[in-house]
């Protein structure tokens, strides 16, 4: 009996090397790939297009030729629309953004009202075009960017007055280009790897100007002093030429 056990433990021992070798072999499982970020990169020249509304509050004030003031004549808004485009350029360091952008924008912002003064004219403004050129500091949350701005502003503005019974036009300072400041801020949103699109608001200080009048024949009129803001929001989109950063962690 003792011998019948040790061979049965004899045969066992020799068959389960042989049984061992005969298992398929652990499949090898890969690591899964890393996964990977796309980081918007803001950097680049850029061009763009944009279109919106406008106003702007005029006062009037009647005054000598020497500036001197003689009767408030009033104020309106001369409001409408605009369409224009812009060109820049911005560099990202970390989250911050900076940037310089010129534009150019056509306008109809137009208004009047009857002078306080003499209720036999009707004072009327326009202003058909503006530029602005301005630089930007800015926030960027990957593919959202918040940014202020400020610079210089420039407004081509044509002032006339009308005869309040007949509607003829009886006074006129042609076109003037006047100078001032503008602040500003936006909200740009990255919904491809080189286009966004974005609103902004901007606020133009325009300084106060003294113009004068002269009526159909070119002779001298009478002179005001005008003062005028003007307040922009726009849609934006722009095609920057660069495109996202791809990141892998």
């Amino acid at each position: 009996m003792k011998k019948v056990f040790l061979s049965t433990v004899a045969l066992i021992a020799l068959a389960a090397p042989a049984a061992a070798a005969d298992l398929a072999a652990r499949p090898y499982t890969k690591a899964p790939p890393a996964p990977i970020a796309v980081v918007y990169d803001w950097s680049g020249f850029y061009i763009g297009a944009n279109g919106g509304w406008g106003s702007s509050r005029k006062c009037w004030d009647f005054v000598t030729p020497a500036g001197a003031f003689i009767a408030a004549e009033g104020c309106h808004d001369a409001t409408g629309g605009t369409a224009g485009g812009q060109i820049g350029y911005r560099w990202q360091a970390s989250s911050w953004v900076f940037g310089l952008e010129a534009q150019g924008n056509w306008a109809d912002f137009r208004g009047s009202n009857v002078s306080v003064f003499d209720p036999t004219l009707r004072n009327d403004s326009r202003i058909d075009a503006f530029g602005l050129f301005t630089g930007q500091v800015g926030w960027a949350a990957n593919n959202v960017l918040f940014y202020i701005k400020g610079g210089a502003a420039v407004t081509a503005d044509r002032f006339r007055q009308f005869d309040v019974p007949t509607g003829l036009l009886v006074a006129t300072t042609g076109d003037d280009t006047r100078w001032g400041a503008v602040v500003g801020a936006g909200l740009e949103f990255g919904f491809a790897p080189n286009w966004s699109a974005g609103v902004e608001y901007n606020h133009l200080f325009m300084q106060d100007r003294t113009h004068t009048f002269v009526d159909t024949t070119g002779a001298f009129f009478g002179t005001d002093r005008i003062r005028q803001d003007v307040d922009l929001v726009t849609v934006r989109v722009n095609y920057r030429w660069g495109g996202p950063v791809i990141a892998k962690y």
